[in-house]
C-alpha cells in the first residue's frame, strides 16, 4: 500500500517548522545578555520569518486543484522517510522548541539545540523536495535548504568561538 501526500499539508508543516524556529530564536535572544549573541539569535529569527512567508506564498499560489491533489513520491526510500516523519519518529513539528528553553541554558547549550533543529529542518526539506513534483516549487525549497545550511555554518562557527576554538 502506497502512502499519499498532499502538498498543501506539507507546506503547512513547513510553515510550522519556520514559525517554531523563529519563536525558538526569539526566546533564546531574551535569555542572552551579550548584545552580539542576542543579535545573532534575532537575525536567525528574522530569516525563519522569511522562510515561513516563502512557504505561505507557495501555499497561496496553489490552485484549488493542486490543494486537493495528493501524490505518491516516486522513491520508496523517500516514502519511508516521510512516513516516519509523519508518524513523529523523525521530529514533531507540532512541538514548540522554544518550550525546551528553561532560561537556565548557557549560550553554548542554546547553540547546540539550535544546531540540532536546523539539521532536522534540512533533512525534512530534502525529503520534501525529493517527494515533491517539479512543478510545485522545488527551486524555492532548494533556496531554503541552502539558507538552513548557512544557519548551520553560522551556528557551528559561533559554537567554536564560544568554546574558544576560534581566535
Amino acid at each position: 500500500m502506497s502512502i499519499r501526500f498532499n502538498v498543501d499539508e506539507i507546506l503547512e508543516m513547513a510553515e510550522t517548522i519556520e514559525v517554531n524556529g523563529a519563536k525558538f530564536y526569539r526566546k533564546a535572544a531574551e535569555q542572552i545578555s551579550d548584545a552580539t549573541a542576542r543579535g545573532l539569535m534575532l537575525d536567525l529569527a528574522a530569516t525563519e520569518d522569511v522562510h515561513r512567508e516563502t512557504f505561505a506564498a507557495m501555499r497561496r499560489g496553489l490552485s484549488a486543484k493542486e490543494k486537493g491533489e495528493s501524490f505518491v513520491p516516486p522513491d520508496e526510500e523517500v516514502v519511508r522517510y516521510l512516513r516516519a516523519w509523519a508518524d513523529g519518529q523523525v521530529f514533531d513539528v507540532t512541538k514548540d522548541p522554544s518550550e525546551e528553553l528553561t532560561g537556565e541554558e548557557s549560550f553554548e547549550d542554546i547553540l547546540r539545540i539550535a544546531l540540532g533543529r536546523e539539521k532536522d529542518s534540512v533533512v525534512f526539506y530534502l525529503g520534501f523536495k525529493d517527494a515533491t513534483p517539479k512543478t510545485w516549487g522545488r527551486e524555492k525549497i532548494d533556496e531554503i535548504i541552502r539558507e538552513e545550511m548557512r544557519h548551520i555554518a553560522v551556528l557551528t562557527t559561533e559554537l567554536a568561538r564560544v568554546r574558544g576554538e576560534l581566535q
